[in-house]
């Protein structure tokens, strides 16, 4: 049996309480901990008793036990404990199906550190959350021969997405990228055409344009939510713009409503870039809905996956109709192999389509865990000196596709990359936030755009997936907090 188990010594003084406490104060503690037990220690002595779980105290509450009676009313099965001396090979031995978390005691019975069974000791930026439907339409693929891009799963992925988002049309496509593309073709946009993207996002968003013959042109983020400043986007018109792409980066709306009133102003396309953003809202409306066109990304590490492949949604069926014969060759839909404009492959397979169609059955439950683990971090890191969270504005549901953290190097003591590279030894995945396409070696505009490209060098993406759970969070919190107390321990003792 391999070791799978991390030591947690620092959590005992969190999760420790006397016997003589209440249930209702020992709750206190079970929740503060995030581990889901507390150890009962006699008061005096701090000698260690047993371990009680919450399901013990939901137990004991069926029974009638009051809530402000004492915890050791509560009835509970005897703890698995070992000495601190014990080595890990015999320790792996010791845990079980109920047993997940072992005391270790020093000579005098007193709990000095915690031993907990986790075969996630490695916690990876982001994983797909695939289930049981997903293997099942994928396998009716398989055994009835419906493999490629024919097949009942990519119309039935396309119509429910397109409902999800609030559109009439959805068209898939093999990426998120082919997606974009396609929007710009079927707007016509082509050499000496100029289309307006923010720095601050992944490098296919400028490739697309590029891939028309057209130029990105690149505006800077605002601070506030990271997208881009819609305030910088008039000054960076001219007579050959002809789009706007704004990004919902990370997971979050730009800010939509003023970039919709400069695109009116001066008769431009609006292509939303929704790849991060599957449900997240701005006042109200799905990403994706509010310009002429959103395109999504279905890559294995996006809120929902078929592995790879994109969507375009819109509610104008000329662009549709457009894109449809676009991503197919060019192919007339009505008169088979007769090509009268140049098109492309860029259609998903109904096995892929499948894999969606699964995904989008639990795609609501996959959103809200997301939020429910981005509520349970920013409440572990709300209070760390040097630390900024994803911003959340008022008028937006940020549905964090990676919950990204800014670094202040001066306050908080490291770099956001040192800060990353610790996690790392403690087998906790990061990742960099996008650098600025300004300047990038392909781009490269010598252009100076601060506000991008501070949230880059100080940005640090912590693992995001949907399966993600409250211990491992409590887990990732409390190393940055380990980290960040020895940085400022180094500190007093060189001014001493």
């Amino acid at each position: 049996m391999q070791n799978h188990f991390t030591y947690l010594k620092e959590r005992i003084e969190d999760i420790s309480a006397g016997e003589d406490k209440s249930i209702r104060e020992v709750l206190k503690q079970i929740d503060k901990g995030a581990l889901g037990i507390a150890l009962l220690v006699e008061p005096d002595t701090g000698i260690f008793k047993s371990i009680l779980t919450d399901g013990d105290v939901r137990r004991a509450l069926i029974r009638g036990v009051d809530l402000d009676s004492a915890v050791s009313n509560v009835t509970r099965p005897k703890s698995i404990t070992a000495s601190i001396e014990t080595p890990p090979e015999k320790l792996s031995k010791l845990f079980g199906e109920a047993v997940r978390i072992i005391p270790l005691l020093d000579s005098n019975n007193r709990v000095v550190d915690l031993a907990l069974f986790d075969t996630r000791i490695y916690l990876p930026v982001s994983e797909p959350n695939l289930g049981d439907k997903e293997l099942k339409y994928v396998s009716e693929c398989i055994l009835t021969g419906w493999v490629s891009s024919a097949g009942k799963y990519v119309t039935r992925f396309e119509q429910m997405f397109a409902e999800f988002c609030g559109t009439e049309f959805g068209i898939s496509s093999s990426s998120g990228t082919t997606a974009l593309h396609l929007s710009l073709l079927a707007l016509g946009i082509g050499p000496g055409d100029e289309v307006i993207v923010p720095s601050f996002t992944f490098i296919s968003t400028a490739n697309a344009v590029v891939y028309t013959g057209a130029t990105p042109v690149f505006v800077d983020s605002e601070s506030t939510t990271w997208n881009i400043d819609p305030q910088k986007i008039e000054q960076a018109i001219t007579s050959r713009t002809k789009a706007i792409i704004p990004v919902h980066i990370y997971g979050h709306p730009a800010e939509m409503f003023p970039i919709l009133e400069i695109a009116d102003k001066y008769n431009l396309a609006v292509i939303e870039d929704a790849a991060e953003a599957h449900g997240a809202l701005y006042e109200g409306r799905k990403t994706g809905s509010l310009g002429d066109m959103g395109i999504f990304s279905f890559y294995g590490n996006k809120i929902i996956t078929t592995g790879e492949g994109g969507m375009v949604v819109t509610d104008n069926k000329e662009l549709a109709d457009k894109i449809r014969i676009l991503r197919d060759h060019g192919m007339d839909p009505q008169k088979r192999y007769h090509h009268s404009v140049l098109g492309y492959n860029y259609r998903m397979t109904n096995i892929q389509a499948a894999l969606g169609v699964g995904q989008m059955e639990r795609i609501d439950q996959i959103i809200e865990q997301k939020c429910t683990n981005a509520f349970f971090y920013t409440e572990e890191l709300k209070n760390i000196p040097g630390l900024t969270l994803p911003p959340n504005a008022k008028w937006a549901r940020n549905i964090y596709w990676l919950y990204s953290i800014l670094v202040d190097e001066k306050e908080f003591g490291i770099s956001a990359v040192e800060l990353g590279e610790r996690l790392k030894i403690k087998s906790i995945e990061t990742r960099p936030l996008f650098p600025p396409i300004h300047q990038q070696p392909i781009y490269d505009t010598k252009q100076i755009l601060p506000v991008c490209e501070k949230i880059s060098k100080s940005g640090l993406s912590l693992p995001s997936s949907a399966n993600i759970r409250k211990n491992e969070i409590h887990r990732i919190a409390w190393e940055i907090k380990k980290i960040q107390k020895s940085i400022a321990n180094d500190r007093c003792d060189t001014l001493l």
